[in-house]
């Protein structure tokens, strides 16, 4: 027998070998709607299916171990364990729902090399992690998430240059036929357009002590997963960063036992079900934090997008960064029923050392003053300056501070991961709120230690033209879809692009007024700014009622009208007030839609106070009125805004 027919009879036997130890496995979703069909041969493939269509095939999972192989690979099933979740689970901080249903089948694959994958199928999507028994620590070299598309896709991505990243690129479309194994790379979360009725949103939860997921094309019509490394040495590089000087070999090196953070994938047949969804934390940690009555959502003024700069005939002092200017942002906070004022930078002498306040501002004066006003006061820090320092969570507690936020980590691997947990634990040992800025996003931390009450991760309106509604409108279905959003709104100077020029003191936005406004009721954060200064929101008296009598939290959450990147129309309750925020891009001169009040409670009658852009507001983005009308269930009301303008009401 020639060499040539000996590989052709090898191979042979290894496919027909291969072909009989071939396993399908089923799992669906409550309502049977959603399907998982795994597949056992030479890896461990899945399929994903929504009623009659396959979205999602021959994909494959992975796990790479030192000294241990690739976990997943002729993988020799020993037993299989299906099960099923139900409860109501009850977020500490509600940014969607004060209750919400956690139901789901589950299968549970153990295979022989100590290890077992879980897969779970809720009727919004379905999501699988890696469980291991092995002994010690591991390193993890690897980990393999493939996910591969039947046809040419939309993906919706946000594509860092490298994993030096704080998460706010412009969101970008790729043809999923057309992205290329060596082009740029895409963070989570990432939303794919199968161009049917259906969208997928891929990301991740109960991230610990392992790196950020990231995705890039396969280059055969598929996405796989990338990795920063582990670093190991560090250079100096200013007071906010640190130069990587040497990586590992190994994504992570972590505990043999463990569960690996959970890979999910929101399934919907309409983009309403994208804003509603819950899903990273139906996939979070238990809470770690035995008592959460001290935390404490809330309104924040903040004075860095204004550059302190308050002016007026009520001000008659320099204003600035310092004592004087603070305490007029506590009387404004005080006056509208805020709970926070944000000092950012220049509040301590020195960004390397927080113990030593600068004595212009006097920060302890402060702390005294917002107590007797009801004023909380929030800390801005280098995160290089609170790593050097951990002791001043301790600190900050004995002063009276409430909060910090904590800036310019820019990173996302397993160190940088394990740095944001330590603060989140420390903060919660002293009863102090943690706001990540220059972060990745969510993934599970925020409901572990529901002290971390927000993140930015996202191309906010500190980035002033930059951010633009186009790119916004993507914000509901994409970024806040998956957790917390410091996006930082508020501004009442507006414009329409085309006429956009401004910079601080004089910060601008681009969108009409309206659209500000009900970015307080689309948007989620647990700690949400009012970015703009005291002054204008004085000479805007109505505007910033409305504002500040939004909640920061909620029972329920119901979207009207959704369509990703172009309209987002959101009816939230508290208690029983319900507030609509309706948000769209600048490719219409004008939206019209209607909207039925089927949400609302049937026999009871209700007076709706709403805001709308006015008719010239597609050119002068300030211009709009506000109305009042009686509504009750069941009513249509006709809904319109001007390009890149909103909709903002409140129905009591």
């Amino acid at each position: 027998m020639s060499k040539l027919r000996v590989i052709l009879f090898t191979l042979l036997s290894l496919a027909i070998t291969v072909r009989a130890q071939e396993k399908q496995i089923a799992l669906q979703s409550p309502n049977g709607t959603i399907r998982v069909f795994v597949t056992l041969s030479d890896k461990i493939y899945y399929a994903v299916a929504i009623n009659k269509d396959t979205l999602l095939q021959k994909n494959y999972l992975g796990l790479t171990l030192k000294d241990a192989g690739t976990l997943g690979e002729l993988p020799k099933l020993l037993s299989v364990k299906k099960g099923k979740g139900t409860g109501v689970l009850k977020p500490d901080v509600p940014l969607k729902f004060s209750l919400v249903s956690n139901y789901y089948n589950s299968l549970v694959l153990n295979f022989k090399g100590d290890y077992s994958v879980e897969f779970r199928a809720f009727d919004e999507g379905v999501a699988y992690r890696f469980l291991t028994r092995k002994k010690g620590q591991v390193d993890v070299l690897n980990e393999a998430f493939a996910a591969n598309f039947p046809g040419d896709y939309l993906l919706h991505v946000q594509q860092p240059g490298s994993f030096k990243t704080a998460y706010e690129e412009f969101y970008s479309q790729v043809n999923s036929k057309d992205w290329k194994a060596t082009d740029k790379m895409s963070n989570l979360p990432m939303l794919i357009d199968t161009r049917k009725p259906y969208k997928i949103l891929i990301s991740e939860s109960d991230l610990s002590d392992y790196p950020c997921m990231f995705l890039k094309g396969a280059g055969n019509n598929g996405i796989i997963s990338v990795f920063p490394k582990a670093p190991l040495e560090f250079g100096e590089d200013g007071d906010r960063s640190q130069k990587i000087l040497k990586e590992a070999d190994y994504i992570a090196r972590t505990a043999g036992t463990r569960s690996f953070p959970w890979r999910y994938f929101v399934i919907t047949s309409s983009d309403k079900q994208l804003i509603e969804n819950t899903m990273t934390l139906k996939l979070a940690p238990a809470s770690q934090v035995k008592d959460p009555g001290w935390i404490k959502p809330g309104q924040v003024s903040w004075e860095w997008w204004n550059d302190a700069a308050p002016y007026g005939p009520d001000v008659n002092f320099v204003s600035g960064y310092n004592l004087e200017t603070y305490k007029y942002y506590i009387d404004f906070a005080a006056r509208f029923g805020l709970k926070y004022i944000l000092m950012d930078e220049g509040w301590a002498m020195s960004t390397r050392d927080p113990f030593t306040p600068n004595s212009k501002v006097d920060v302890h004066e402060l702390i005294r003053y917002g107590k007797e006003k009801g004023v909380g006061i929030l800390l801005w820090l280098p995160w290089l300056t609170v790593h050097d320092h951990m002791d001043l969570f301790k600190t900050f507690q004995q002063w009276g501070i409430k909060g910090v936020k904590i800036d310019f980590m820019d990173r996302s691997d397993q160190w940088m991961v394990n740095f944001y947990e330590k603060v989140a634990e420390e903060a919660a040992k002293y009863q102090l709120l943690v706001d990540f800025h220059g972060a990745f996003k969510p993934a599970g931390l925020e409901y572990k230690y529901p002290n971390v009450i927000s993140y930015e991760g996202v191309r906010g309106m500190e980035q002033m033209g930059g951010a633009l509604p186009g790119n916004s409108l993507y914000l509901p279905f994409m970024r806040n879809a998956v957790g917390p959003m410091d996006y930082t709104p508020g501004a009442m100077l507006s414009m329409q692009p085309e006429v956009y020029k401004a910079e601080r003191p004089n910060a601008a936005s681009i969108g009409t007024r309206v659209y500000q406004m009900a970015l307080y009721v689309v948007f989620e954060s647990g700690l949400q700014m009012l970015a703009d200064n005291p002054t204008l929101y004085y000479r805007n008296q109505e505007c910033t009622e409305f504002i500040t009598q939004v909640p920061t939290t909620w029972d329920e959450t119901k979207a009207l009208e959704a369509e990703a990147g172009v309209v987002a129309v959101v009816a939230k309750r508290k208690g029983q007030t319900w507030f609509i925020g309706g948000i769209t891009n600048g490719k219409e001169k004008e939206r019209n839609m209607e909207l039925n009040f089927d949400f609302l409670e049937k026999g009871k009658t209700y007076t709706m106070t709403y805001f709308e852009d006015g008719i010239n507001a597609d050119r002068q983005a300030m211009d709009y009125r506000k109305k009042m009308v009686q509504v009750k269930y069941g009513d249509h009301f006709k809904l319109k805004m001007a390009r890149n303008g909103g909709f903002a009401a409140v129905i009591k």
